[in-house]
Parts: C-alpha cells; structure tokens; sequence
C-alpha cells in the first residue's frame, strides 16, 4: 500500500490516459477518473501525508471550480466563432471565393490548388474550424480539380493540408482555448501566431511552384475556354494601386490629427467602402470602366476581408476584446448572409444547433478536466510531471523536442480540446521554470496539433475528407467524361509532403522564437547614472549640507529632561545630535565651527514633486 500510496500519480495518469486512447467518452472518463482516485488518494493518505493532500470536504470545491468555467469571459469567443463560422460556410461563402480566385490563378500552372490554400486562409480567418474549410473546401474544388486533370494525390492532400490552416490562423479556436489554459492573453496569442501561419502559407505555395516546376502534368492551367472572367489583370492592379492611394491619403492628410489606431481604420475603411461602391456602380451601370475579373474581385473578396479586419483587426489595435471580436463577427456574418439573401430559417437552425453541440461538448470536458485536476494536483501528479520534464537533457530545447514527439503522437488519437484541457496545463510549470515564453510554447502545440490533424491513418481532416471524396466512377457533368474514384491510400499519399512541410515549420519556429515573441514591446533598458533626482529643500538645512532646525516642529509643553545638555526639554534622557532642534531656534555652531543661520530658511512647498534631471 505505502508503494502505491507513493505512485499514485503516475498510476491515475497512466490509467486514464489508456481509457481515453481505448476510445471511452472523454469528459465522463476524466471525470470518473478524477473521482475514483480522490477517494484512492483519501484513503492512501495516511500513508504518504507529504504526497497525498486529499481530505473528504475537499470534493465540494468541484461546483465552485465548475462556475468558475461557466462565467470564463475567454472561453466564451467558442460559441461566436463557431457561429460565424458556419453561418460563412452555409452561406456558399466558399464557393464564392473558390470560384473567383481559382479564376485569377487560372492562367498559371497549379493555379487551382493556388486558390484553394488562399481561399483555406480565408476560410480559416473567417470559420476558425478545421471541418467547416477542409468539407466546404472538398465540395467544391475536389470534381474541379478532377475535372481539369489535378493529380488525385497532390488535390486530396492540398485540400486537407490547406483546411488545417484553420488551425494556426487567427481566429483559431486552438489559440483561444490554448492561451486560455497557458493563462495568456488571447490577443498576444493571435499576434504572436501571424508571422508562422504566414509562413505555413508561403511554405505549401512553394511546394505547389516547385512540383509545377518538376511535374508540369499534375497541375495544369485552367483551359482558356473555363476562364469565364475572361483576363483583365492589370484592371485589377490599378484598382488596388488607387485603393492604397485614397488609403494613404487619407491616413496623412484627412486624419492627420487623430490617434494612429483611429486614422488607420478610418482611412482603410473609406477607401475599401469606395472600390467596394465602384464595383457594385460598375457591375450595375454596366459601365465597362474595370475589367470583370477586377470587378468580382473586389466585391467576392471586400466583404470577407472586411469582417476578418472587424474581427482580428479590432483586437489587434486593442479596440475590442477577444469575446467581443468574436460577437461583432457572428452578427457580421449574419449581415454578409442577409445582404446576400442566403440566410434564412433552416441555415439559422443548422448553426445554432451545430454551435450548441460544439459549446456542450466542450463545456463537458472542462468540467471533467476540472474534477481530474483537483485529484491529480492534491496528489501531487504535476511535481511527479515537472520533475520528469525537467530531468530531460538538452534544457528548453531538448523539452520543447519532447513536447512536440509527446503531443503529435497523443493528437493522432485525441481530440485537441482534450489535449488542450489535459496535457497543457501540465506543461506550464516545467515551462516556466526553463524560462520559456508560454506564448511561443502554445503557437509550437498549434501547429503540432495542426500536423496531427494531417497524419495517416488516424488525421481528423483525412476523416472529414474522406466523408466528402468519392468513392465510385462518376459522369463528369461539364465535360461528359468519366472521372474515377478517389482511394483512400491517395489522400494519405498527398498529405505526407505537408506533414514535413509542417515539422520543418516546429523546428523553424523553436529555433527562432523571434517568429513568435515580436508581439512584445521593446523596451530600451535604462541607465540609472544618467538620472539625477532633486528632492524639495526642507527648511532649516545648511547649503553644504549640515543640519538645521525644522521650525514649527516642536514638542508639547511640558515634555523633556529641563537639565539635560543639548536635549529637547522635557523629554529625558533624549538628547537630539548637534545640529538638530525641533523647537525652531537656531542651532549652535555646527562641527566645523561654522555659524548657524540667524534665520531658519522658509519650508519648502511640498505640494510639487521632486524635480528629475
């Protein structure tokens, strides 16, 4: 029993850890977990007192800990970026985007899958959820991509690969849970996840390029008899180039005189609603001024930009926080949808019920992480984790290398909520003693998470498009062909070049946490030689210093030895230093055998600050 007594900790984890891997619903084990060994640990405690801090009366800190979780201001962003998400995503927002941009990469080798990482992007600024892009995402570019020829393997894994993106770019619902159990900053966490999700994007669209260069035949351009926007490029190159230019001007002249945060919104604002107003002039009036391809350009891409701007920018320039972002969102995205007039009453009720179920389930596993973490803590199971993360060679490296082993294999079977919730916070202490960021440690878990998401056989975003992905022969309904299915061996074939894509992405990251740590504010380091501080004079001090008295100080009548030499009378036994009364007269000649000031210099005004030079 004392053995045991002294291993419970890594007996509860071990244990639940295994049912969790054997596919037992994860909030009622953590929860059953928590309970059956609190009452293990209260019994065991006489055993091991110094390890096994459980007593009976502590279980009734679980409701308190449980309300906590309901009234989390952070945690309440889930359920208004879930519904913005699958409001965007019902209302064919997707397809729109799809379309439009896989016209204006048309004409470029490869330009389909182009369009769909850009549009994965969007999608993921936008929904922040990882099954809304990737199926929104396969609906709609997998029979085009097939249709003009992609190579199966590169379609299937672009497509999934590009569906993740939700993952790591803001508004990620990963980075809102994680910075909420890493206690940071949501802003910080989305701040410090731009510079890497730019990156990510960049890193596949290279990949596309250069299997272009290599194999020409696996993405070939659009045919020009499918480019319905016909060309039209430089049209849209002017509209951009006067859209900075209203922009700019702006932003120095009009606003000049405004706060830099006001000025830039202002500024962008006007001159996007101005090309957004001259499209819709254009299209309406058929005045032929900008070519069509500009023109739905400009209105497909203006409304997602500018509720991605509602949504990230205002938090970014500290306008909003993150839970009002999120609610400015989902009201933007019901807006988008009216305006578009595909909102209606069925669309509502499949995102309510959809987000609903989201919130639940995620409310559930926090409140069976709680009462998992109030056994495992009175155990003391994050010490035993501490100790062991500690003792790992290689110091922040060689921890932030095992991590990263630890959370990819666990994300090919869990979910990332129950990551989040159970493995996360366990990390917080080792990383905080190696002297890690937490910041940067929870964009290295995001895109870690992101990877697993992509790995065979057991990736959620291989489930997703593979729920999607034709299985039979199908009668192309453009062309007339004959277009085979998809196996699932080609999607698992097309994700593993974005799976090194992404580990190359965590080595770069963790070597250079620059990438991530630039949301903090510089500050210059101060000299304190350079600084001189003048306190007020108080009167009654002598200019080279010495003493004086300090008039209007005196002691009450009646206080003090009347014979004592030098000593405040009345007051026995108390004799002040030479130089010193408190009585307001003068003193006598100080040790240097000067002469006391006839009069004492007037008090100084104590109402002004000491004056810093």
């Amino acid at each position: 029993m004392i053995e045991i007594a002294h291993n419970l900790a890594p007996i509860m984890f071990t244990s639940v850890m295994a049912m969790l891997l054997l596919g037992y619903p994860v909030a009622f084990t953590l929860a059953a977990g928590g309970l059956i060994f609190f009452f293990i640990g209260v019994e065991l405690s006489q055993f091991a007192p110094s390890e096994i801090r459980l007593f009976p009366n502590l279980i009734q800190a679980n409701p308190n800990r449980t309300f906590d979780i309901m009234r989390n201001d952070t945690l309440l962003a889930i359920p208004f970026f879930t519904f913005m998400g699958l409001i965007l995503e019902r209302s064919r927002m997707a397809e729109d985007l799809l379309d439009t941009i896989g016209q204006l990469f048309g004409p470029v080798r490869g330009g389909l899958a182009y369009a769909v990482i850009v549009v994965g992007a969007l999608l993921g600024a936008t929904t922040g959820v990882v099954a809304a892009s990737v199926i929104a995402m396969g609906l709609i570019s997998l029979p085009i991509m097939m249709r003009y020829g992609y190579d199966r393997s590169l379609a299937t894994g672009t497509i999934a690969a590009s569906g993740t993106l939700a993952q790591i770019v803001p508004p990620s619902l990963v980075l809102i849970v994680m910075s909420d159990q890493l206690g940071r900053s949501v802003g910080d966490m989305y701040v410090g996840a731009l510079l890497p999700a730019v990156m990510i994007i960049a890193m596949y669209c290279a990949y596309i390029f250069f299997v272009t260069l290599l194999r020409p035949r696996t993405a070939p351009a659009l045919p020009a008899e499918f480019r319905t926007l016909g060309g039209g490029v430089l049209s849209l190159l002017v509209m951009i180039a006067v859209t900075v230019g209203i922009h700019y001007a702006l932003y120095e002249f009009a606003f000049a005189d405004m706060r830099y945060e006001t000025r830039f919104v202002w500024s962008a604002t006007i001159a996007t609603a101005a090309a957004l107003g001259f499209s819709l002039i254009n299209r309406r009036m058929k005045l032929g001024i900008i070519s069509r391809l500009a023109e739905q350009v400009v209105i497909v891409l203006i409304p997602p930009l500018a509720l991605i701007f509602l949504v990230l920018g205002t938090i970014f320039l500290g306008i909003a926080t993150p839970t009002e972002g999120g609610a400015m969102g989902a009201t933007g995205a019901l807006v988008l949808a009216l305006v578009k007039r595909r909102l209606n009453l069925p669309t509502l009720k499949e995102a309510l019920d959809s987000t609903t179920k989201l919130t639940a389930f995620v409310m559930f596993i926090l409140i069976g992480a709680r009462v998992f973490g109030l056994t495992f803590y009175g155990i003391n199971g994050h010490i035993w984790i501490e100790e062991l993360l500690l003792a790992l060679p290689g110091g922040e490296t060689g921890f932030l290398f095992v991590v990263t082993v630890i959370v990819f294999i666990l994300g090919c079977f869990l979910d990332f909520f129950e990551i989040a919730f159970i493995v996360v916070p366990l990390l917080v202490g080792p990383a905080e003693s190696l002297g890690i960021d937490l910041i940067w440690l929870g964009i290295i878990l995001g895109i870690n998470l992101q990877t697993s998401f992509l790995t065979p056989p057991f990736g959620f975003a291989l489930f997703y498009l593979r729920s999607i992905s034709p299985k039979q022969s199908w009668d192309d309904e453009v062309t007339g062909e004959r277009i085979e299915g998809i196996r699932t061996g080609q999607i698992y074939k097309g994700v593993l070049p974005y799976i090194v894509i992404q580990f190359i992405a965590i080595m770069i990251v963790i070597f250079f946490p620059r990438l991530v740590t630039h949301y903090k504010d510089e500050v210059a380091p101060v000299n304190l030689d350079e600084f001189q501080i003048q306190l007020p004079n108080l009167g009654g001090t002598q200019n080279d210093g010495t003493g004086g008295g300090l008039p209007g100080l005196g002691l009450p009548s009646g206080l003090g030895d009347q014979n004592g030499s030098g000593g405040t009378p009345g007051l026995p036994g108390l004799s002040l230093p030479g130089g010193l009364n408190l009585n307001g007269s003068p003193p006598p000649n100080g040790p240097g055998g000067q002469d006391a000031p006839q009069e004492p210099e007037q008090p100084a005004d104590l109402s002004q600050p000491p004056v810093i030079q």
